[in-house]
């Protein structure tokens, strides 16, 4: 039987190795100790692992048009035939997929058990040092043995995270074979703001529902909705996560980044939404004309860069009215740049969707050798999209011998 090396056993890795054991003796190598250390950290344990939305504009990639040759209803009704398989099953929630359980461990054990019900055999503090391809098999060195094998997938994650083992070292090994990989950038990630507006620690630690758009050299190019956090250093949250790759490639080519939030987004109006409050509520200070519509820590820092605490309505001038409606319904900050690769859950960039083959993730300079997972230039949004593409990455590299 010809043998299928897999380096990496995130989840990708594992969904490849079931797949690719009906046919092949498979051998994952695993740089850490244990197994999953990324995929249980997922949701804060509870693992997001899939997501009902599959709308093609939750992924993204330098290559935008090749995306829908791999997230197509084909491979995304193969990803949920695979969870039926390994026992997965799903708690759903507004779309998003948890398992019954609410654990990550779940979802790991389901994978590492299907692997070993299959012979698959899991090896762990195997650092893969070097791989060379002689004639049609893969001498792979790692930092115990050598290994030697027929067919090469290469699952080894991003250098997001690195404290979970992912250190970029899959890019190390594609590059050793002179396969292209496009610029990295820290992806899902928090935001560092100028901070040339006011005290930032004014606002830290207020959580809110807002809508934040993003503006690139003065062009709206994206606007997302959602909960943000707001931080002593600019922006957290996932809607201001889902912008971060893209406020990455802008300032890497020298882009202005800046970010238009509105706090309250759901009123249309809202200068005349106040003078109508303000009808209601006579003679009450700002304070009180904003409690309930605001956190009270970011009303007093609207209050106080905009010097008119403890001033009624009525004493305001056009200009401070002007001030303060626009300092709730577009606050513009300029983004100096990201958190970095210790703080995303992923990049984006990887090896070009031109460089592969999309109905198999053979890569088109090295026969034999196949991707998976975040080493591809494909990344989704929040809410289960990128662990979409570990599942299916891995059934199509798995499935090419179908």
């Amino acid at each position: 039987m010809k043998k299928v090396i897999i380096v990496g056993a995130g989840p990708s890795g594992l969904t490849a190795a079931i797949k690719l054991s009906k046919k092949y003796e498979v051998i994952v190598l695993e740089r850490n100790d244990k197994i999953g250390k990324k995929l249980l950290l997922t949701g804060s344990g509870h693992c997001n692992y899939y997501n009902s939305d599959q709308d093609i504009k939750h992924y993204h990639s330098n290559n935008p048009d090749l995306i829908k040759e791999l997230v197509n209803e084909n491979n995304l009704n193969k990803v949920n035939t695979f969870f039926n398989k390994i026992g997965l099953v799903p708690k759903i929630k507004n779309g998003y997929y948890y398992p019954m359980s609410n654990q990550a461990t779940s979802v790991n054990n389901a994978l590492i058990s299907e692997c070993l019900n299959r012979s698959v055999k899991i090896l762990t503090n195997e650092f893969v040092k070097s791989i060379r391809k002689n004639e049609n098999t893969f001498e792979v060195e790692t930092s115990n043995n050598k290994y030697t094998c027929d067919k090469l997938v290469l699952s080894t994650g991003s250098c997001a995270y690195p404290k979970t083992g992912s250190d970029g070292n899959g890019y190390d090994l594609l590059r050793s074979f002179n396969i292209p990989v496009t610029n990295i950038y820290p992806s899902l990630v928090q935001i560092n703001c100028k901070k040339d507006k006011f005290n930032y620690k004014d606002w830290d630690k207020v959580r809110c529902d807002a809508s934040v758009k993003l503006i690139e050299n003065n062009i709206e190019i994206k606007k997302e909705v959602g909960q943000i956090q707001l931080t002593d250093y600019g922006l957290s949250g996932i809607c201001i996560m889902q912008l971060s790759g893209l406020i990455n490639k802008g300032i890497n080519n020298n882009k202005k980044e800046q970010v238009e939030i509105n706090f309250l987004p759901e009123i249309n109006d809202l200068k005349q939404y106040l003078i109508n409050r303000s009808n209601i509520l006579k003679n009450r200070e700002l304070e009180d004309l904003l409690d309930g519509l605001l956190n009270y820590k970011l009303v007093n820092l609207i209050l106080k860069t905009l010097k008119i605490s403890h001033k009624k309505w009525n004493e305001l001038t056009n200009k401070e009215i002007d001030d303060l409606v626009n300092f709730i319904s577009k606050l513009k900050l300029e983004v100096t740049s990201t958190k970095s690769f210790d703080n995303s859950q992923t990049v984006t960039g990887g090896v070009p969707l031109t460089e592969i083959n999309l109905d198999t993730l053979e890569t088109n300079k090295v026969k034999g050798l196949y991707l998976t997972g975040e080493l591809i230039d494909i990344d989704g949004d929040c809410g289960g999209y990128n662990l979409t593409l570990s599942w299916l990455t891995g059934l199509v590299v798995g499935g090419q011998n179908d």
